[in-house]
């Protein structure tokens, strides 16, 4: 995010910040240091804002006004890849490490990815226990289950919403939010689906789960700042995980589902809400 202008405590935006929103210009308002600033998207011209500003406090109706070449170009379109380079990278490594385990049929690769390590004797598999995993400071092992897939649909389905969601949340609130709700949904869901398990599972889904409902949340919270995604889409997704718990997804061939990876990354992305207002600052509209 980039500052466009900074004004008194006593001055009210709210007329402003409604227009910006109705013509989809993404931004944010803070008060820091005894002032507000108001704040908008990279992917979009600073000093254009600032004029409409100026032409506002002169009286001029802004609802008069064309402002279609102000608006930002959207997340996952023809953003800069230097903007959303985490998003990339949890897509290409998600793509490199499927690759390196043979979508799981690479034992010896497979097993440095798990939470927990895996012995193989004859056609048994033994796990240790997650206390050796903390023990030996194998402390990747907590995320690293989001980057492995065992089919094409299955890494194709993940790394779509990987790139719609997770480039949004990184134009519009920076990468360390977005890293933040990737370690926090990741590590719960992948520690919830291990103790119902055990290590024998992987995918980015409790993540995805964890980016549309925090994309869903966050709008019904700061519609001011909202990312602007279907709200169907958290439908979708409850509906999808219904049918995950049913045994349905199962047999219609899309194999064995997590699914409490994705229900606790669902919660997971509804509580980082509060979080991701403290780590950007967001002011509460109401």
């Amino acid at each position: 995010m980039i500052k466009v202008l900074e004004v008194s405590l006593s001055e009210d935006l709210t007329e402003f910040a409604e227009f910006l929103w109705q013509n989809e210009i993404p931004h944010r308002i803070l008060e820091r240091d005894g002032a507000q600033q108001l704040w908008v998207s990279p992917t979009i011209d600073g000093e254009k804002i600032l004029a409409l500003y100026t032409m506002w406090q002169q009286g001029t109706d802004l609802n008069t006004i064309e402002v279609r070449h102000t608006r930002p170009r959207r997340a996952g379109g023809n953003v800069g890849l230097n903007r959303v380079w985490l998003t990339l990278f949890l897509i290409l490594a998600s793509l490199g490490i499927t690759l390196l385990i043979g979508m799981g049929d690479n034992f010896e690769y497979f097993r440095l990815f798990t939470v927990t390590d895996l012995v193989q004797k004859g056609d048994q598999y033994y796990t240790t226990s997650l206390a050796t995993t903390l023990s030996n400071f194998e402390l990747w092992r907590l995320i690293s289950p989001i980057f492995v897939h065992f089919s094409p649909v299955h890494i194709l389905f993940n790394l779509l919403w990987v790139w719609i969601v997770g480039s949004r949340v990184e134009v519009l609130q920076g990468r360390i939010a977005l890293l933040g709700l990737v370690l926090f949904s990741g590590v719960l869901s992948n520690l919830a689906q291990f103790y119902v398990s055990g290590p024998l599972f992987g995918g980015m889904s409790g993540v995805v789960f964890a980016l549309l409902g925090y994309s869903w949340f966050w709008d019904r919270r700061n519609p001011r700042q909202a990312f602007g995604l279907p709200p169907a889409l958290m439908g979708l997704m409850v509906g999808w995980l219904a049918l995950g718990y049913t045994g349905v997804l199962e047999s219609m061939g899309f194999g064995a589902i997590a699914n409490t990876a994705h229900l606790v990354g669902l919660l997971a992305g509804l509580a980082f809400v509060p979080l991701g207002e403290l780590l950007t600052g967001a002011r509460r509209s109401r």
